[in-house]
């Protein structure tokens, strides 16, 4: 699961969130790049490297159009959605959420930033899906970020990516603990991911999850915990009967397919012997 989503330790009540002014001189490049307004010169061969990285934050800071330009200006060029998602958009959100964690922008002006970020992969969703794209594969997902989670981009990206693998996945943002223990049981999956961003949630996880492996309707049902928390603290993640996901996208979904596949495959074995 995805690296980016990223959340600060809750503040005392002496430093709420958004306490800063905004800082708006603040900028990840000192002069305006040519790039925002669709002059570019990348080299499509190339992979997105830093600097286009650091152009994609700025813009998203700036307005939504400005970040627009930028993915088209790259798309246009060769760059495959997927490299853009996994090369741009993904370390383009972990500066612009390292540069909050060290406060060096203000929660008002993340927040929108983020939010630029994950509607361009809205913008782009029926484009992504439809390039390199496989056909249906029979199987489930449910996807699942913490209950009350504020950043659900990373949970969105990796949904998308499962999507285009042929996957049908139902992705959920739970209100609270017995919101998820509900979607959780509420059909047949093959297996379930939760996207865990903070230690918030964390004690009631703990204790509901044993309680939803042994009610699941399917009892092969394998269970992927990734997000911030798998990086940060992955030994608050360690739960009986789930499998701890730190890879990339297309990683956790090669991973997922071949293990719940094996599975079907094993049952099916079983079955027949």
């Amino acid at each position: 699961m995805e690296k980016f989503k990223i959340e600060k330790p809750e503040r005392s009540p002496e430093q709420p969130w958004g306490v800063r002014a905004p800082a708006p001189e603040k900028r990840f490049l000192q002069d305006p790049s040519p790039r925002l307004v669709g002059g570019t010169s990348f080299d499509p061969n190339l992979a997105l490297d830093q600097h286009q990285v650091l152009t994609l934050a700025e813009a998203s800071l700036q307005s939504m159009e400005d970040a627009r330009k930028v993915v088209r200006a790259w798309h246009r060029q060769g760059q495959s959605l997927a490299d853009i998602y996994l090369l741009g958009l993904t370390p383009a959100a972990r500066l612009l959420g390292e540069r909050w964690l060290s406060d060096d922008m203000d929660f008002i002006h993340g927040t929108i930033a983020f939010s630029r970020l994950h509607q361009l992969l809205h913008e782009f969703s029926s484009e992504f899906l439809l390039e390199d794209a496989s056909e249906a594969n029979g199987l489930s997902l449910l996807l699942m970020t913490e209950p009350n989670s504020q950043h659900g981009m990373g949970a969105f990206m990796v949904s998308e990516f499962f999507r285009r693998a042929g996957w049908t996945v139902t992705l959920a943002s739970p209100q609270d603990i017995n919101d998820l223990k509900q979607i959780f049981q509420s059909d047949w999956f093959d297996a379930v991911m939760l996207s865990i961003s903070s230690d918030r949630q964390l004690t009631a996880l703990s204790h509901a999850i044993p309680e939803l492996i042994s009610n699941a309707l399917n009892p092969h049902l394998k269970i992927y915990v990734g997000g911030a928390m798998a990086h940060f603290a992955p030994e608050k993640l360690d739960w009986p009967g789930t499998r701890l996901l730190t890879e990339g996208a297309l990683e956790a979904v090669d991973i997922v397919t071949q293990s719940v596949v094996a599975e079907t495959a094993s049952g099916a074995s079983a079955t027949t012997t």
